[in-house]
């Protein structure tokens, strides 16, 4: 009963989550996105301690449900390692107990620590798990949901339904596919081969969740009295964390997936109080509950024996359960695809401007601030209407979201991005108060403006600024008939790229965006 409980949660979580990338209208976020905002490391990042709190709370108490339940990396995972062992009756039992490999787990949590405090988030986000799900649901199940969208959209225009609407498809990021693809194949290859192996030796958050874990209140526990070593909970334990010679489990790597007490043919396993004389949380079943450490054991329904010795005589049972998810990749860079666009019968295509200064969506408060809190999920990418928003290519943000307008510009009466980021790299803001914040300023380059190659009348960044920061004067001030040329008045522009989108220069618009180190409001 409890296993099923736990496989209709996590697929309920896993498939909501999934969702949140998928979903580009924008409206699923509105019920579901609390589900991103409870993940550990977005949560931790954004300072949010109620949920770290109530995270290590759960832990504490019912053990790595997190890594079960809540967890997308790691439910993909055991998705994974069920299909293996679907395959052939024999793989269904193909695991066994491995020691824990200290040095790995906390030499990978080391790293993650250190790369955060020194700044290279590009390098700590390829194992956070959360982050690296997003990337592969954003980079890679993203397109395929918009391509089959578009094909009802296709067929059901014919029949006279519109209930459905095409969206473009468009590579945002080479380097971010790549790296995306990497950590499919290397989490597939783990879950397939080792099932949570990953998640025993990589994943940070779970190494974290590892320490409370190990002292759980509630977790599986063996009853030695009814075990008649078969061995089958160890073999079915995709932790691989139960020694079964011993009679041991490994709590720090167990993930509470029931797998082992629905294995077991004698119910010699069960989900109880660890630490003292209580009936265990499964009917129909006795419990027993062992301490490591003061050596009890205890058996509530039909047999019943109190020996408090040596610390390890009655820790002799334990089974096992799943761990943790996480992930690395690797990567490279390139550039964003480019868009098409008409000034004359000649379709040219624009290129992108060498900025100095990357700019980043309002709410941010500063390009620190942003780079220090951003996991890379790629979220707020996948709810962008305007496609503003793509991965960074650069080596020092890998992967984090910067602001770019060869397909569209960001909209000041539009907040998404600000409403669905979970790591608090984008603060919520209103669509007044976005208007107000000034995110970068526009910049004209008059060598390429048209007013000047091809002597023709223009304005089109001076009409269509949304903020009024662009106006048309007189080429020569003293010549009442001279050609009138962009001025920008940097006090008002909010630096939304309306002008640097619109702009019908070729190759390159004539007038961009420069961002701001720390935004400003005006």
């Amino acid at each position: 009963m409890l296993r099923k409980l736990r496989i209709t949660l996590a697929i309920i979580f896993f498939v909501c989550i999934t969702l949140l990338f998928l979903d580009f209208t924008g409206t699923v976020h509105t019920w579901l996105g609390w589900m991103a905002k409870i993940q550990f490391l977005p949560a931790a990042l954004a300072l949010n301690a109620a949920v770290v709190a109530g995270l290590i709370l759960l832990t504490a108490v019912f053990g790595r449900i997190y890594c079960s339940v809540i967890c997308p990396l790691g439910i993909m995972q055991d998705i994974i390692s069920w299909f293996r062992g679907r395959l052939k009756k024999k793989n269904r039992f193909r695991f066994r107990y491995s020691p824990e490999k200290k040095w790995l787990r906390y030499g990978f949590l080391a790293a993650f620590i250190i790369a955060l405090a020194l700044g290279a988030h590009s390098i700590a986000i390829l194992i956070a798990p959360y982050s690296a799900y997003g990337r592969i649901a954003g980079s890679l199940f993203a397109p395929l949901y918009q391509w089959c969208n578009n094909l009802c959209a296709y067929f059901a225009e014919r029949a006279g339904s519109y209930a459905f609407y095409s969206t473009e498809v468009w590579l945002k990021s080479l380097p971010t596919l790549i790296v995306a693809a990497v950590t499919l194949v290397v989490i597939f290859v783990f879950a397939w081969v080792g099932g949570r192996n990953y998640c025993n030796t990589v994943c940070p958050v779970g190494t974290i969740l590892g320490f409370f874990s190990r002292r759980s209140i509630l977790a599986p526990v063996i009853d030695s009295e009814k075990c008649r070593g078969c061995g089958l909970c160890g073999k079915q334990c995709k932790s691989s964390c139960i020694d079964m010679q011993n009679h041991k489990i490994d709590y720090s790597r167990c993930v509470v997936c029931m797998d082992c007490i629905d294995t077991c043919k004698e119910g010699a396993i069960s989900y109880g109080y660890r630490y003292g004389r209580r009936s265990p949380i499964k009917s129909g079943m006795t419990g027993g509950t062992s301490d490591e450490k003061q050596g009890k054991s205890g058996m509530t329904g039909g047999t019943s024996d109190e020996k408090q010795g040596k610390s390890g005589m009655t820790d002799k049972g334990r089974r096992a359960f799943l761990t943790t998810a996480v992930l690395t990749g690797g990567a490279a860079a390139a550039q964003a695809q480019r868009k098409r666009r008409k000034i004359s019968p000649i379709v040219r295509v624009p290129e992108k401007h060498d900025r100095q200064t990357p700019i980043v969506p309002a709410g941010s408060l500063s390009i620190k601030h942003f780079a220090d809190h951003c996991t890379g999920c790629q979220l707020c990418v996948s709810v962008c209407p305007n496609q503003v928003l793509r991965p960074s290519s650069s080596l020092m943000n890998l992967m984090q979201p910067e602001m770019s307008y060869e397909k569209g510009y960001c909209r000041p009466e539009c907040t998404k991005c600000s409403e669905v980021c979970p790591a608090g790299a984008i603060r919520p803001v209103s669509m007044e108060e976005k208007s107000s914040i000034q995110i970068g300023h526009a910049v004209v380059n008059l060598d390429l403006c048209v007013v000047n190659t091809d002597d023709v009348d223009c304005g089109n960044c001076a009409r269509h600024c949304p903020a009024g920061a662009i106006s048309m004067v007189r080429k020569n001030p003293d010549d009442m008939l001279s050609i009138r040329i962009p001025a920008v008045n940097e006090e008002m522009c909010i630096g939304c790229g309306a002008c640097e989108n619109l702009c019908p220069a070729r190759p390159v618009s004539a007038i961009h965006v420069e961002g701001h180190e720390v935004h400003k409001t005006i």
